[in-house]
């Protein structure tokens, strides 16, 4: 039968080391934790804003229907990374190309807290435009057919599916329905707003004046017009539009239209 360890005055286990009790692992205090968890935060989005997916508003009708006033949209960044670049059909939210936007329109959230939030991607920035890519580098525009359909590289582009429209044809708010522009430069894209009656866009700041008529005249038929100040740089492209969050009754996935496949 098995026996207790006993030192010299028979008391039992007197023999082994006595084991140092261990003292309790101090937690960190509830505000540090709250701000540790707080910074990390901030540093998560910023790395999302950065990298991966930012929040924009639409501040006007120029994309409607698909996109009306005040919608919240997502945009992300990595379809552009590397050799990858915007295509056509593609709605993307750019930096302003020069003048597009009034000083009020570029000045974006005004609050405190909505630019605080604003800088680390927590709330929707201003400053941008959205618009949808219609002619990328190398493609020729013209406006239009006897349809009133876009010609890209002379093949039709049927919009009725995703524009709003009142006029004969599918071309810009101001200028003529005879117009041409391209060959769009290479690291540059041409873009138009959906609602063509309402999108000061790339067709808009086409210079077409060499009648004498003025800028964007109506009378300015048949012209082949200067894009100095219509193409958009894709280095100034935030990125594609993917999913519209807000409000929740509209949130919504966005898929280019079909109508794009048809162009070579």
């Amino acid at each position: 039968m098995p026996h207790e360890a006993s030192s010299a005055d028979g008391q039992p286990g007197a023999g082994r080391p006595r084991r140092t009790p261990k003292k309790a692992k101090r937690s960190m205090p509830l505000w540090q934790e709250s701000l540790l968890l707080m910074g990390l935060a901030v540093v998560l989005a910023l790395v999302v804003k950065t990298f991966l997916v930012q929040a924009f508003y639409i501040p006007s009708g120029s994309m409607e229907p698909g996109l009306e006033i005040n919608d919240r949209i997502l945009v992300q960044k990595v379809s552009y990374w590397g050799d990858g670049g915007p295509e056509r059909g593609d709605v993307v939210v750019f930096e302003d190309p020069g003048s597009w936007l009034s000083p009020r329109e570029s000045a974006g959230p005004t609050g405190p807290v909505a630019s605080t939030l604003s800088k680390i991607g927590l709330y929707p920035t201003g400053g941008h435009l959205v618009k949808r890519v219609i002619g990328v580098a190398g493609d020729t525009i013209t406006c239009c057919d006897e349809q009133g359909r876009l010609l890209v590289n002379g093949e039709p582009l049927d919009s009725s599916s995703f524009i709003r429209n009142d006029r004969d044809c599918d071309g810009p708010m101001i200028a003529s329905c005879d117009w041409s522009a391209g060959p769009v430069p290479e690291g540059s894209v041409f873009v138009m707003g959906d609602h063509r009656d309402d999108s000061a866009d790339s067709s808009f700041h086409l210079r077409c004046d060499t009648t004498g008529r003025g800028k964007n005249a109506p009378d300015a038929a048949e012209e082949t017009c200067d894009g100095t100040e219509a193409w958009v740089g894709t280095d100034l492209v935030v990125g594609k539009v993917f999913a519209r969050v807000w409000p929740a009754s509209r949130f919504s996935l966005l898929d280019t239209p079909g109508a794009f496949d048809t162009l070579d």
